[in-house]
């Protein structure tokens, strides 16, 4: 009853948050004194790289600035994952991106250290430019695993994403329960992480030759920056109780 409590109380937080967000004359990178109140975080100040660094690194590489109140990667070939200095468990997730042309990046979650890479422990959220970025695994998706049902009037899977240089909006709900992809307001997939279905995708993929793939529940976030120019702002986090987490 717990976990059920939690979870819905953060479906509701979440539209909440969603329909502030759209307002135009909110200030960027901030929280309000009800977010607050709620327990909402920025994971980003808008001005500074605090609370951030290079995965297995100390510090930030230059490719990864602070440039009109965003968290952007303008030099792929110099910016590498980067991941945030706390750890999550459950949690809820807001934020706004912005791809360039072209362009491919990604937000993993539960990282740990057991991997050579960020994403040979944590599931991606695929984000990139779906016009003409060349990784056939599309904005919203979890990378190799779930990908949301076809448009019946594209035949195509759902697509929500705005073109290159202009904001989306991303909502991601992880919860031991229940996890969920929004792409401007469209929810786009819903899986259980550890469930039977989960771990046969996953021994399908690539990743099941990983052996810490998607097995800590707990870890840090990480963004991607080796394929392309992307940027962040309004990134507001919102840890959920379980009994699940460390």
């Amino acid at each position: 009853m717990q976990h059920r409590f939690h979870y819905l109380t953060a479906i509701a937080l979440g539209a909440t948050l969603s329909l502030r967000s759209l307002a135009a004359d909110a200030p960027l990178n901030t929280l309000t004194a009800a977010e607050q109140k709620d327990g909402w975080k920025l994971l980003f100040d808008g001005k500074t790289l605090n609370g951030w660094s290079n995965f297995k690194m100390e510090g930030v590489k230059p490719g990864w600035q602070v440039k009109d109140g965003a968290l952007a990667c303008v030099d792929p070939h110099n910016a590498g994952d980067i991941v945030t200095a706390e750890k999550f468990g459950a949690f809820e997730l807001v934020l706004e991106f912005n791809m360039g042309e072209g362009s491919n990046s990604g937000i993993m979650y539960h990282v740990t250290e057991q991997g050579a890479s960020a994403w040979a422990t944590g599931p991606e959220i695929q984000l990139e430019d779906n016009a003409k970025a060349k990784d056939p695994q599309k904005c919203g998706w979890l990378y190799a695993l779930h990908q949301p049902p076809d448009d019946p009037k594209t035949g195509k899977p759902i697509d929500s994403t705005k073109p290159a240089g202009q904001w989306n909006r991303l909502r991601i709900l992880i919860t031991p329960e229940k996890c969920v992809h929004e792409v401007n307001g469209v929810k786009y997939v819903e899986y259980v992480i550890g469930s039977e279905d989960f771990k046969s995708r996953v021994a399908k993929s690539k990743f099941g030759k990983m052996p810490h793939f998607a097995k800590s529940g707990y870890g840090w976030l990480a963004f991607q920056g080796d394929h392309g120019l992307v940027s962040f702002r309004n990134m507001k986090i919102r840890p959920i109780v379980s009994k699940q987490q460390p």
